[in-house]
């Protein structure tokens, strides 16, 4: 436990990578089947991927850069919104304390409460002294301070910002040089680690092995492709409907989605934001959120048993306590590598003969 919480940089760099290549595999697979040697196969996948990644950074930049010239409008359409839904709730309060409490009781309510004073002000009038009037607060005196500051090095600033992210930043650095090594380098390592098993013991290795790198390459491209159909989906439902900026809302919806447990309100959440720029449209906005829940729980219940659920086979529980875990132990990465790490434990426990009983409790048969 002390080594995955204190290693976690190192571990979930190394799985990270591991994940990336266990899907990549198959393409370098084909590209060699063109007689391609594994190494060049390996640059042309790594480079297309890269590419791939560069373009939708370069979108999502795009996008975020045209929100956040419009980020006061819609600051000040949401005020207006809050502010009116204040109201509202001030006057379904009114009308319910009124509903529920008689006027009379209410009116008992404030003679009471002026009868003390009235009766503080008649004695000081018989005693013939002068009845106080209610003080009139003054205006506070404001002085302007102006502390001179210096102005701090942009060198500094920019590292002080960085800094907190920079172990990050150097880790993830090294993901796409471990990826080439593990795909460029498959067989080496796939038959050295079986080399250090023996007899029957080497064919469970073996079986494990591809166990593993079948679990997770079901679960990343299962929630990869269920990801792009919600996208694709949603994008044309959000483009119908002239949500701002569907372009970024679909994918974004669409991978709130795929969070556990949290999906639903997460992936309603952006594009109800993103329509309330639209005035007098509360139809709409109720339309699309209809629409977005809809897609959520069709998605989850139907495609998402169909496309991952047949390959990892977990049960719920374990699910549950396997986010908890690994989410405590390495936060937000860690609720994402909890599934195919978990998967990847199962795969072994099935094909080791003394560990059938754990593989057993982790199922979901």
């Amino acid at each position: 436990m002390a080594l995955l919480y204190y290693g976690r940089d190192f571990f979930v760099t190394l799985i990270v990578a591991a994940v990336f290549a266990f899907i990549l595999d198959p393409v370098v697979e084909l590209i060699m089947r063109m007689r391609v040697p594994r190494a060049a196969a390996t640059g042309i996948v790594i480079g297309v991927a890269v590419i791939a990644v560069y373009v939708l950074m370069v979108v999502a930049w795009t996008q975020l850069s045209t929100l956040s010239e419009d980020l006061p409008t819609y600051t000040s359409r949401i005020n207006e919104l809050l502010s009116k839904a204040n109201d509202r709730l001030g006057q379904l309060e009114k009308q319910t304390v009124d509903m529920v409490v008689p006027k009379t009781l209410l009116q008992q309510q404030q003679q009471i409460e002026q009868k003390p004073q009235e009766a503080a002000k008649a004695r000081r009038r018989r005693a013939g002294m002068p009845v106080e009037k209610p003080a009139v607060p003054s205006k506070p005196v404001v002085q302007e301070v102006r502390i001179q500051t210096d102005p701090k090095p942009l060198l500094s600033t920019a590292y002080s910002y960085v800094s907190g992210y920079f172990h990050v930043m150097v880790m993830a650095g090294f993901v796409p040089f471990l990826v080439y090594f593990m795909l460029s380098w498959r067989d080496h390592i796939s038959r050295t680690f079986l080399h250090l098993f023996q007899g029957d013991t080497r064919y469970v290795a073996g079986k494990s092995w591809l166990g593993i790198s079948e679990a997770t390459r079901a679960y990343v491209l299962g929630n990869f492709f269920l990801w792009i159909f919600l996208s694709s989906v949603s994008a044309i439902v959000f483009f119908l409907l002239a949500v701002p900026y569907w372009p970024l809302i679909g994918p974004l919806s669409a991978f709130f989605s795929l969070v556990p447990y949290v999906g639903l309100p997460l992936s309603v959440a952006p594009p109800v934001l993103a329509a309330l720029a639209i005035p007098n449209k509360f139809k709409v906005i109720a339309g699309i959120a209809l629409i977005t829940a809809a897609l959520h729980v069709f998605a989850m219940n139907f495609l998402y048993a169909k496309i991952i659920g047949r390959k990892v086979r977990l049960n719920p529980f374990v699910v549950t306590v396997a986010l908890m875990f690994w989410g405590t132990l390495w936060g937000g990465i860690g609720l994402i590598l909890a599934v195919p790490v978990t998967a990847g434990l199962k795969a072994v426990c099935d094909n080791v003969e003394s560990l059938h009983d754990y593989g057993k409790i982790l199922g979901d048969d």
